[in-house]
């Protein structure tokens, strides 16, 4: 095991202590696989890479090259980075993709150089900075892939780090769908002589953050060479993490050895195929639902707080958006005629 994933692992099972327990139940060891049990074959399936994108290339060139790196037919990203800006762009692999969409909802950090076009007091510049913190009203640019109406946009935090004539290095984070390039020409224009972007990379994608590791193209090129002439999967593994770690931002249902395979077929999950849940779990919330082993099965809609489903004894708990799992990961262990008995509906 890697002492990356040990770590993964860890922090699961910390979490699973803090859930809420509705009842309790043994996994059977036969079928399903532990996250850091996971061979190369198993994480091409579900394991995504936090690559560290250069500067050049776009992102699908990016997804395209991994893909006929791995010889993985399925591959890719969360959120396009412009040819020039560079950091962190998570390429989901095999049925890992289907999780994507939780990372392009989440909040987005940056670290952006600007020039502004003549030189200006410190002061009135972290002013109109400040102005531009919160809600703001933006029009993506001419060559954006959306459509060109104003819109509005959250910036959670927008703070100089260091000025330098007229350049100024400086961090934002952001709700998702923000142009930087354009928040940049607009405090410009607010300033008055305008501003230019000159550099830009990601540091952070919703939950996922640079400070805990990004992958270089070069290392994934030298691990895939290692597994693929010499046999030895260390370095690859190291490299991929489980898809299990995209989702953490997510409130958590754990769900009965009986009840997975009728999710994976379509069912929906029912109070009595519940074991654990997260204690702050309200109706309307996103979540992910994980078996006992902590492998993430389906991403969906909460019905019931955790309250109603520590009450309860029967009624819907969640409604399946995305499914994650293979359908025959886990056997079909429902009964035709009364599927509540394993808990779906």
């Amino acid at each position: 095991m890697s002492s990356k994933h040990a770590n993964i692992l860890s922090k699961s099972s910390s979490i699973k202590e803090e859930l809420l327990i509705i009842d309790t139940e043994e996994t059977s060891e036969e079928y399903g696989i532990y996250p850091d049990k996971r061979t190369v074959n198993d994480i091409l399936d579900y394991g995504f890479i936090p690559l560290d994108k250069p500067a050049g290339p776009t992102s699908h060139e990016v997804v395209a090259w991994v893909r006929k790196m791995l010889r993985e037919d399925k591959a890719g990203h969360s959120g396009t980075l412009d040819p020039a800006v560079t950091g962190m762009l998570p390429i989901g692999l095999g049925e890992a993709t289907k999780a994507l969409s939780v990372l392009l909802i989440g909040p987005k950090e940056y670290i952006g150089l600007a020039r502004i076009h003549s030189n200006l007091d410190h002061t009135k510049l972290k002013n109109v900075f400040k102005e531009f913190t919160g809600e703001i009203f933006q029009r993506p640019p001419q060559k954006s892939s959306v459509k060109r109406q104003t819109r509005r946009r959250w910036i959670y935090e927008l703070e100089i780090l260091e000025i330098k004539g007229q350049l100024i290095l400086f961090r934002v984070l952001c709700q998702a769908g923000t142009y930087i390039r354009k928040l940049v020409y607009d405090i410009g224009e607010v300033l008055g002589p305008g501003a230019t972007m000159i550099e830009l990379r990601r540091t952070k994608v919703s939950n996922l953050k640079e400070k805990d590791g990004l992958v270089k193209m070069h290392d994934l090129f030298d691990a895939v060479y290692e597994w693929k002439k010499n046999k030895s999967e260390d370095k690859l593994i190291r490299l991929i993490q489980p898809v299990e770690k995209m989702l953490s931002s997510l409130k958590m249902i754990i769900i009965r050895d009986s009840a997975v395979s009728a999710i994976c077929h379509g069912a929906q999950l029912a109070v009595p195929g519940v074991l654990q849940v997260s204690p702050d779990l309200r109706n309307g919330d996103a979540i992910a639902l994980y078996t006992l082993k902590m492998e993430i099965v389906a991403i969906g809609e909460a019905t019931m707080s955790a309250t109603e489903i520590e009450e309860c004894e029967k009624g819907l708990v969640a409604k399946t958006r995305r499914v994650i799992m293979k359908q025959d990961t886990y056997p079909r262990l429902w009964k035709t005629k009364k599927t509540t008995d394993v808990g779906v509906a």
